[in-house]
């Protein structure tokens, strides 16, 4: 592992993660790579009930990593990659509380119980999210935003305290390629640094996820006219 991010999701890890790739640099595990491998989901959920990770497995395959909830694990990953560098990205916190709570926060909520209960492949990523961002990391409290803007500054502080500053890139996406490509050692591409607004296209996934239950009904109600039917002829 070459590179590996220790800042928050919604700080421009999207952008990071492609930028990242632009320069050779990946492919870059990130969020989606979980939601893209339901092996990986399943392994997440494990981590999040207290199972030890393995890295190998996971990033099998992978030049780098970002974003939630890879940079959860700062402390262990800088022991298990010796000679990787660090990406910690920035946010201002009122931008990034705001972009936070109006979608990865919703998550958890967006689905019926029922219908969590019934695919157990949604529940466990709800969980694995719940377990490891809103319960371990924010303490079931990140609705209070005074209590939530501690945990982001504390989160910021103890990654420079622990990760020795040779290997880490303190670094606002709005920077663009310069700094990064300086602490990489990479030469600076001619095209234009790629900054993401994943919000919209986020929300949009979110219309067509909390239609499934609904979808599923359908079918199910589909499939027993279907039958009915069968047995009337």
């Amino acid at each position: 592992m070459k590179v590996l991010g220790a800042g928050f999701g919604r700080t421009g890890t999207m952008s990071l993660k492609i930028a990242l790739e632009k320069l050779g640099i990946g492919p870059c595990y990130h969020m989606r790579e979980v939601v893209s491998h339901p092996s990986h989901i399943k392994i997440w959920y494990d981590i999040s009930n207290g199972e030890h990770p393995n890295w190998d497995r996971l990033f099998s395959g992978f030049n780098s990593a970002v974003d939630f909830p890879v940079s959860l694990f700062y402390e262990e990953l800088i022991n298990k990659f010796p000679d990787a560098k660090f990406i910690l990205t920035l946010r201002d916190f009122d931008s990034w509380y705001k972009s936070t709570a109006n979608t990865i926060y919703k998550v958890p909520t967006m689905l019926p119980d029922w219908f969590k209960r019934v695919v157990y492949p949604i529940r466990m990523f709800i969980e694995l999210q719940v377990n490891l961002i809103w319960v371990g990391l924010f303490k079931n409290n990140f609705s209070d935003r005074e209590s939530t803007e501690l945990v982001y500054n504390e989160h910021i502080e103890s990654v420079k305290k622990t990760i020795p500053a040779d290997k880490l890139l303190v670094y606002r996406i709005n920077e663009g390629w310069g700094p990064l490509c300086e602490f990489l050692n990479v030469e600076k591409p001619e095209t234009p640094f790629p900054k993401v607004n994943d919000t919209a296209e986020m929300l949009r996934n979110f219309a067509i996820v909390k239609s499934l239950p609904y979808v599923l009904i359908l079918s199910i109600a589909l499939i027993l006219v279907l039958l009915f039917m069968s047995v009337l002829l």
